[in-house]
């Protein structure tokens, strides 16, 4: 009986696990139209031009990690290789932080970011010491003409 509700529960997570990671990517893409204007760089330098350097711009954010990737990063650990379930999970997380960051930018009237840096933690929780969600930090100086 109890193996019955854990597969239960772990297929339902499975399932609305995936239609809410789908909607987040789809989320990101509409929002990474609205602010590609914004151009992003890593470079230390002020490019040629007329620019101006603006305040710190940032983003954060923090992604918990649902039931069903913590059990496949399990049995992939068992087996090794990579851990595709967390990867997008990163990648969500990354894509996120940059779009906020952006969205900061926006608002002090800014149209790039150079220096950009982005800072990276797992959250742990329960006895184990398991990752219970991840956080990323984007951050930039803003450029105004």
């Amino acid at each position: 009986m109890e193996l019955i509700v854990i597969a239960s529960l772990t297929v339902l997570g499975y399932f609305f696990g995936r239609i809410a990671e789908r909607k987040h990517f789809e989320s990101i893409r509409l929002r990474e139209i609205q602010y590609k204007n914004i151009l992003v760089f890593n470079e230390r330098h002020l490019p040629p031009g007329q620019w101006q350097k603006g305040p710190l711009v940032g983003g954060n954010v923090v992604i918990s990690v649902d039931y069903f990737k913590r059990l496949v990063a399990g049995l992939r650990a068992l087996f090794g290789g990579r851990l595709a379930t967390y990867e997008s999970l990163l990648e969500r997380a990354r894509r996120e932080a940059i779009l906020r960051m952006k969205a900061d930018a926006r608002s002090c009237g800014a149209q790039m970011i150079i220096n950009v840096r982005l800072e990276t933690a797992s959250i742990s929780k329960g006895n184990n010491d398991q990752i219970g969600s991840i956080e990323v930090y984007a951050y930039g100086t803003a450029l105004v003409t």
